[in-house]
């Protein structure tokens, strides 16, 4: 694979090299550590990084691993199981709306100060919008009430299918209750978020990631650490030189 368009002006104006970039990012959005432990790790490595830097780096390219990553994840079914659950940012609760598949293949996701119909409304809008994922048949949801009346809302709008059966099962959303940990445990280590903005552009790029571990790249399997990796890594026009 060659340099992605776009590649060079990515990392315009950056005083490390762009290898030393998508591994601090991509170690921060997968594993359990904050910036403090990346820069004290680069410093093993007599490389002197500051963690706001860092900080930066993830605010910059997280987003753009995402964006890059989606078209290159595998189709999802038409089992859809609905969720939120709670984050903490500059000190308030705020509601990470999930959703995967009967498999636990992640669908898609969003950051709202909001648990409101409203809310519930711009998440499934945003989920059926994304490439990759046929219309649901059914809809698995929580004890949440805005769920019956949004998917009956875009049922008449034509944004769902007419036969898509809204089930609320508790038992069945059992696998997006487990997937949150995944997201939860990488937010709790990173000692959580000052503002919206950081928290959504960082959530964007540990969901990507989690999705890379579950193995939703169409090529690459779940136990496949190394192609994982120079996948990240050709994400951002590193394959050449990785």
């Amino acid at each position: 694979m060659g340099e992605l368009k776009g590649t060079k002006e990515l990392f315009a104006g950056r005083h490390f090299d762009r290898e030393i970039i998508v591994l601090c990012v991509r170690w921060y959005l997968r594993y359990g550590l904050s910036f403090r432990n990346l820069e004290e790790m680069m410093a093993e490595r007599n490389l002197h990084v500051d963690h706001v830097t860092i900080w930066r780096w993830v605010q910059r390219y997280a987003p753009e691993l995402n964006r890059r990553c989606r078209p290159e994840l595998r189709p999802t079914n038409a089992s859809w199981r609905v969720d939120e659950t709670y984050l903490r940012v500059a000190g308030k609760w705020t509601y990470l709306y999930r959703a995967v598949d009967s498999t636990g293949a992640t669908i898609d996701f969003l950051l709202s100060a909001r648990r409101d119909a409203a809310a519930a409304k711009r998440f499934l809008q945003k989920a059926l919008r994304a490439p990759g994922h046929p219309r649901p048949r059914v809809i698995n949801v929580d004890g949440n009430p805005s769920y019956p009346k949004v998917i009956s809302e875009l049922k008449k709008a034509g944004e769902l299918g007419r036969r898509c059966r809204c089930r609320p099962v508790r038992y069945l959303n059992n696998i997006v209750e487990q997937d949150h940990r995944a997201i939860k445990r990488r937010v709790r280590a990173s000692q959580g978020f000052r503002s919206f903005r950081s928290a959504r552009r960082t959530i964007q790029g540990i969901e990507i990631m989690n999705m890379i571990r579950k193995g939703q790249v169409r090529w690459l399997s779940k136990g496949d650490i190394a192609g994982q990796v120079a996948f990240v890594a050709g994400l951002l026009g590193l394959a050449a030189a990785a």
